[in-house]
Formats: C-alpha cells, structure tokens, sequence
C-alpha cells in the first residue's frame, strides 16, 4: 500500500499575484504546494482524503486512473471545493463514487453543490453514493480506516489511521482519548501551517512538540503556507525524523 501527497498546501497566507516573497521566487519544486490532498492506493483501490480546488490538476500530474472514493476531513472549500471535478471518473468507470462524510459536512456538500442533490438528476453531472461516517472504522476496497477526531478551533474534524500510518490536517487540539489512537503509528502526518501562533492550527513549534509526545518513527509536515518559509531551509532545522511532506511525495506504507 502507497500514500501520495498531491498537495500539502493551503489557502491560508497565499500570496497576490506577482509577489516577490521567497517562496513563490523559489525554483525548488518542493515549494510549488496545492491545496492539500492525499491519495491512498492498494492493489485495486484508490482513494482520495479530501478533493480541493485543486483536484483536477492534482489528477493530471499523478495519473492515477481510477477513483473508487473520496473520503472527507471537513467541509472547508480548501478540502471540497474540487468535488465537481470527479465527473470525468463517473464517465470513465460508469459508475457512482462513494463520499465519505459526517452529516455535517453531507450537510455543507448539499448547499454548494445542490445541482448533484436534486431528484432529476442532469446529465453529466458529479454523480457519487453519500455514506455518513460517524466516527467507526471503515473499509473501501480493502483499505481500512479508523477516524480520529481533532479540533481546528471549535470545529470538529476527522483524521484517520491507515495500519501503522496517521493523517491529520487542519487541527490545534487532539484530545487524550484520540491521541491513543495515534500512538503506535509508524508514520504521522501533521498540519503545520507557519512559524507564527495561529487560532486553529498548530504552528511549527507546536506540530513538533506534538510528534514528540506521540513519538512515531518518522513525521511529515502538511498544509503548508508560505509564511512557514522554505522547504530546504525549515526541513534543515527539523529533528531527523521529522520532515516537510511535499507534492508528489509517495510513501510505501
């Protein structure tokens, strides 16, 4: 089984057009970060955590050629605002794709996207099977998820547990009883979206400390704005285990 980032970055902290700041001067492809994504493949299955405004230009540049689901964080546009985009999977494989989502984000999925809802369903557009996910492990395919709940400020989010390998973006909190779900990991992936204190996501320092209390073997860092700085120069001052993820990146797992 493989995991591939197909993109570690973020809204937050974008930069306008034609800024000269050293991350978008950068010709290092690590600092070239979409809005953040994960793709986890077996044998036979791909599925996707989280289809942001990016996802069609994520599918193009890692050619994956089935999606047999997509499986939510939470209903941020940074994490569902690319679900339209799975039709050309719809045409191709003849067939719905399952979503998995607590009702509350099915809830937010139902008011941006109504035209997918309605009973007289037009041709061509995204058509997908709405699983509600509350809170117990989950299999697609053979891939089996145990879901993890974190805090992004006062909001509630899923994280999963793939075997020996952890997911979770957009958090600044995980409460005890969730953390337990999380020791034992051989590989965690964090958010750490800048150097600087921010209200709903942990910092550098904080996704640090964080690896360190949960003590995976190796870590990777994800949602990446470009107030965190340079790839080379943060992942230069990391513990040794700890690392930046970026785009492209496969892990076997």
């Amino acid at each position: 089984m493989k995991v591939s980032f197909l993109g570690t970055g973020t809204s937050q902290g974008v930069p306008v057009i034609n800024c000269s700041c050293p991350v978008c001067k950068s010709l290092d492809y690590r600092d070239k970060r979409l809005r953040t994504s994960l793709l986890v493949q077996n044998s036979r299955t791909s599925v996707v955590i989280d289809c942001g405004p990016d996802f069609r230009q994520q599918a193009l540049v890692q050619k994956f050629k089935r999606l047999d689901a997509i499986v939510f964080t939470h209903e941020h546009k940074d994490h569902v605002g690319g679900l339209d985009d799975i039709r050309p999977f719809n045409y191709h494989q003849k067939s719905d794709i399952p979503v998995y989502a607590s009702s509350r984000v099915i809830d937010h999925l139902k008011l941006e996207y109504p035209y997918i809802f309605t009973e007289y369903q037009y041709p061509g557009i995204p058509r997908i099977e709405i699983i509600e996910m509350d809170g117990r492990p989950f299999q697609v395919g053979g891939i089996g998820f145990i879901p993890i709940q974190v805090f992004h400020h006062k909001l509630p989010v899923w994280g999963y547990r793939i075997k020996d390998f952890t997911y979770i973006t957009d958090a600044n909190y995980i409460e005890e009883s969730e953390k337990q779900k999380i020791r034992g990991s051989r590989i965690l992936v964090l958010n750490a979206l800048q150097i600087d204190h921010h209200i709903s996501h942990f910092n550098l320092e904080q996704a640090v400390a964080m690896v360190e209390e949960l003590q995976p073997e190796a870590a990777y860092f994800t949602h990446i704005s470009h107030r965190l700085g340079l790839h080379q120069e943060i992942s230069e001052n990391l513990p040794l285990h700890i690392h930046l993820a970026y785009d492209g990146l496969t892990l076997n797992i």
